[in-house]
This record gives structure tokens, C-alpha cells and sequence, in this order.
């Protein structure tokens, strides 16, 4: 079952909702314990043989975590954790990496292990990471008490069960300890506004365009070489796709969870108009990249400064930082935790690649904002040449690297690299076969027509240029609903960081209770509602 299918919207959603508001009047636990039941059977609907999977899982943390409480000996509480540590990833790595490594290791060994697949559990990796947040914040001292129904519910809640966000306990805990659950009409309101954005996000635009990138990967992968026009064409429609897709889980998540009066955190902040790459990953999928922040890259810099400092030797100093400081602080923290980023985004050497790419584009994007204020001292000056400069080279990355994360391998990733660099030739469809001189012209540089490429090529297009207009120029979702708080985490006003194309139009799309927004809300559930002919899943319920 699947946010964007007429069984969640018609049947689960409704259900769910009335149980909550019609238990709530006997009193919170009630309420609580049925939307509880309702993430179990949310979760079951997709493959009932891995609900005790889910449920053994959180019955070990839950029993770990309470014998941390328990303990007054930091060492036991360590051990603890480490322990958790140990299940929690060996019970990932099972069922995410097991093939993978086998796959690797027959290539290399040639010694064909015989090995039978499992099927990969629904959102395993978010409901894992999940846990151990609150197993280290335990163990750090940050969390001495909670209730079993709240940590069921922290672990279970269906609006973020499956591809996140990736929440902490201090967000959620005491949103459901004070949680009454009762309807109330404004949180009702912002949440079907919030689900009315995210499903003609995922339906009407994300869907869409797929059916016009989908052919040209699925050639890249049975081996037909893809020419310049169409590799550029598939890989920036994807990067489209996988905006929208991702955009409007956020905003359904946010919707759902707010029905019930409860805010997830942001996970989304219009990263295609970050102008670092830096930036960018502040504005993607936000949780995982604070978390990544926080339990990889943190422990492993501050580990190197401290062997630093051990041994005499500097640590980061701006612009006056040492090679070899910047190298042990920064790089190999950056690289280890985006190769671990992309093996966390899928088991394949292809996305191994794509976390290497942006791991590779991060460091030097620190490298340069550690020696730009010796080259180019004037800032103000530098941040108005240099903008849209930033903008297209973050742009760039963004799209050769989710170009890797959606081939199904390195040959067919291979096969899009050749055509994005133009080696397989530049090739249009037939039907825009321009008069015999300029189709003579354009053959002298390389161009030339044929039949054994999509004719879809122009519309594809136009899906670019339109989709690409919206996600530059229009306000996001969380900036429209401001004032209404929709998440936990918001947008600050502040443009650093980003284009601001148009500043003004954010203040004149402030939603609002009036009919001109019940009209415009209407339609783009309606719009979204329509496409549910088909169901897709979301990109990242792959993981």
C-alpha cells in the first residue's frame, strides 16, 4: 500500500483517521494504541511475513534501550549499545548487502557461490537508523525516560515508516506524550493541503516525465548507445523526476502526520537551487544528511583533529589550514561518509559510485571555501559573480551523479557517461528533420537523424524546461504554508545559499483560508486523484 493508490486515500486514510478521533474522546492512550495498530497494518499490507521482522526489531531495541536506562554503569550502557549496534546493522547488512557482496565477491573470484536471494524488507534502513538515534541519544545522556506506546509509535508511525524522515526524540516524544489527537479542523485543513501538494507532486509531475526518462535508462541498460541530446535529456529528467518524487513524499508525510496534530521534521528545502554543493546536500533529504553528519562524519573528524592534536600538529585554521590537516579533518571523513551515504542508498557498485561523486564534489567545494577568501577577498563581490556560476556547476553534479543512482548497473552507467559526453554521436529523431541545408549544416558538426531513437524527444523536453521552471522560480511548499508551521523544522528567509529568482511571489502564495485556495487545492487533488489509474511506488520505498 502506497500514499499515491486509491486504497491508502479511500480506505486506509479514512479508517485510520476516524479510529484516531473517535478514540481520542476516551483519551489519548486510546487514540494512540490505534494509530499504532494502523502502522502495523499499514506496513503488513505490503508483505505480512515481514511484520515480525519489524516487531522482533523493535522489541530488541526497546529492550536494550530500557536496560541502558536502567543502568547507572556508563560502561554497561556502552556494551549495551554497542550490542544494538552489532544487531541492528548485521540484520541490515543481511537483507540490504548480502547479495551484493557475494555478487562482488563471485565477480572477482570467479568462484560462483551458490546464494539465494531474499527479499529486500520495506524501509529496513529507516526504521534501523531510526532506533539507533535513540539508542545513542540513551547513551549520551540525552534521553532518561519514555513510555513503550511511545516508542512503538516513534518507530511505527506510518507517515514516516517507510522512507522517512529520519526523526529524533527530542522532535517526537513529547509531541506524542502531549499529543491529544482530537480532530481539529485547522491541523485537518494544513494536512490535506500539505497531501493535496505532494500527491500532484508525485502523480501528475514526477510520474509523468517518468514515462519519458524510463525508456531511455532502459535502453542505457540492454546495451543501446544513448547520443548526446538523449543521455542530457534522461539524465536531467531524472533528476527532475526524482525532485518531485521526493518533494511530494515530503509534503504527504508532513500532511499525514499533521492530521493528527503531529509535525515531522523538514526533509526537503528546494535543493536544485542550492548554488554549492554544500548547500545542496543542507537541503536534501535533510534527516539523513544530519544523521550521516552526526554518527559518521563527526565521530571520524573530530577522532582525526584529536590524533592531530596528540601528536603537535594543527588543526583547521581557515584560510592558514594545512594540506595535510584539511586532508585528515575534512577529506577522508567526507569520503567515507558519502561512500557509506551511497551504499546506504542502495547495494550496487553503481551507487557506490554516485556517494563517491558527490564525496569527491563536497571536498573540494570545502577546499574552495577554505582558499576563496585568499583569491577573492571581496565576498560581497564574489557571491554576485559567482552565483549562477554555482548554481550550474552544483546543477551539473547533482544531475551526473543521480544519473548513477538510477542505472541498474556500472555498464549501463557507463553507456550514459559516453553519451553525455558526446562520444556516441549526437542524434535526433526524424521528425525534426529541419529542410535538406540546414539538415546538411548540422551533419558537417556531427548531428544527424534517425529512426532507432524515441520521436518522444521534444516533449521530454518540454517537460524539462517546464518542471525545471517550477522548482527555480516557485516557492516551496513549506515557505507557502509558513505561517501555518507545518513541520518542526522550517525554511529560514534568509536567500544565502540559494538562487532567489523570485522574492516576492513566496509572500504573495501565503496559503490562506479563503476560496481563491480551497479552489486551487481542490484542483490539484483532483489532478492527482485522476492519475491514481496507475500505482507507482516512491523512488526512496526502495530502501
Amino acid at each position: 500500500m502506497v500514499f499515491n493508490s486509491w486504497s491508502f486515500i479511500f480506505a486506509f486514510l479514512p479508517v485510520a483517521l476516524c479510529g484516531t478521533f473517535l478514540l481520542a474522546r476516551r483519551g489519548p492512550v486510546a487514540a494512540q494504541y490505534w494509530l499504532i495498530a494502523a502502522s502495523l497494518f499499514f506496513y503488513g499490507a505490503w508483505n505480512v511475513l515481514y511484520l515480525p521482522l519489524l516487531l522482533g526489531s523493535i522489541a530488541f531495541n526497546y529492550t536494550i534501550a530500557a536496560r541502558m536506562i536502567r543502568s547507572a554503569n556508563q560502561t554497561t550502557r556502552t556494551r549495551l549499545l554497542w550490542c544494538a549496534v552489532a544487531f541492528d546493522l548485521g540484520l541490515l547488512g543481511y537483507y540490504k548487502y548480502t547479495a551484493f557482496f557475494i555478487e562482488n565477491l563471485d565477480a572477482l573470484s570467479g568462484a560462483n557461490y551458490a546464494w539465494r536471494s531474499v527479499i529486500l524488507p520495506l524501509g529496513i534502513s529507516f526504521y534501523t537508523f531510526q532506533q539507533l538515534t535513540l539508542l545513542v541519544d540513551i547513551g549520551s545522556g540525552n534521553v532518561t525516560e519514555f513510555r513503550w506506546r511511545d516508542f512503538l509509535l516513534f518507530v511505527t508511525f506510518f507517515p514516516h515508516l517507510i522512507s522517512g524522515p529520519i526523526v529524533h526524540h527530542r522532535e517526537m516524544m513529547p509531541q506524542f506524550q502531549h499529543a491529544t489527537y482530537r480532530l481539529n479542523w485547522e491541523n485537518l485543513a494544513i494536512g490535506c493541503v500539505l497531501l493535496a501538494f505532494g500527491l500532484f507532486k508525485k502523480v501528475v509531475l514526477a510520474d509523468m516525465i517518468s514515462d519519458y526518462v524510463s525508456p531511455i535508462y532502459h535502453g542505457a541498460a540492454d546495451g543501446q548507445t544513448v547520443s548526446l541530446f538523449y543521455a542530457w535529456a534522461g539524465a536531467i529528467g531524472f533528476t527532475l523526476q526524482m525532485y518531485f518524487d521526493f518533494s511530494g513524499y515530503s509534503d504527504m508525510a508532513l500532511g499525514l502526520a499533521r492530521m493528527v496534530g503531529i509535525k515531522l521534521p523538514m526533509n526537503f528545502n528546494s535543493p536544485l537551487k542550492a548554488v554549492s554543493i554544500v548547500d545542496y546536500w543542507a537541503r536534501w533529504h535533510i534527516t539523513l544528511t544530519r544523521f550521516l553528519t552526526a554518527y559518521v562524519y563527526n565521530p571520524i573528524a573530530l577522532a582525526q583533529a584529536r590524533k592531530r592534536a596528540g601528536r603537535g600538529r594543527g588543526g583547521m585554521a581557515g584560510a592558514r589550514t594545512s594540506p595535510a590537516a584539511f586532508l585528515g579533518i575534512v577529506a577522508v571523513p567526507m569520503l567515507v561518509t558519502m561512500f557509506l551515504s551511497g551504499l546506504w542508498h542502495g547495494a550496487g557498485n553503481q551507487f557506490l559510485i554516485f556517494g563517491l561523486l558527490h564525496g569527491v564534489a563536497l571536498v573540494i567545494n570545502h577546499a574552495w571555501r577554505l582558499i576563496r577568501p585568499r583569491v577573492w577577498p571581496n565576498t560581497t563581490q564574489y557571491r554576485r559573480v559567482f552565483r549562477p556560476v554555482g548554481w550550474l556547476l552544483t546543477f551539473l553534479v547533482v544531475v551526473v551523479a543521480l544519473t548513477w543512482f538510477h542505472v541498474t548497473s556500472v555498464a549501463a552507467g557507463a553507456n550514459m557517461m559516453m553519451g553525455l559526453i558526446g562520444q556516441h554521436g549526437a542524434v535526433l529523431p526524424n521528425a525534426l528533420q529541419p529542410s535538406t541545408d540546414l539538415a546538411a549544416l548540422l551533419g558537417h558538426i556531427g548531428v544527424r537523424f534517425a529512426e532507432t531513437q524515441s520521436n518522444d524527444l521534444p516533449a521530454l523536453w518540454v517537460w524539462i524546461a517546464m518542471l525545471l521552471a517550477i522548482a527555480l522560480v516557485m516557492p516551496n511548499t513549506l515557505e507557502i504554508l509558513r505561517q501555518w508551521q507545518p513541520a518542526v523544522t522550517m525554511p529560514t528567509e534568509a536567500t544565502t545559499g540559494r538562487l532567489d529568482l523570485a522574492p516576492a511571489l513566496a509572500r504573495r502564495l501565503r496559503l490562506s483560508f479563503t476560496p481563491y485556495w480551497a479552489l486551487a487545492t481542490g484542483a490539484l487533488a483532483t489532478f492527482g486523484i485522476l492519475g491514481l489509474n496507475r500505482v507507482s511506488e516512491f523512488l526512496y520505498w526502495q530502501f
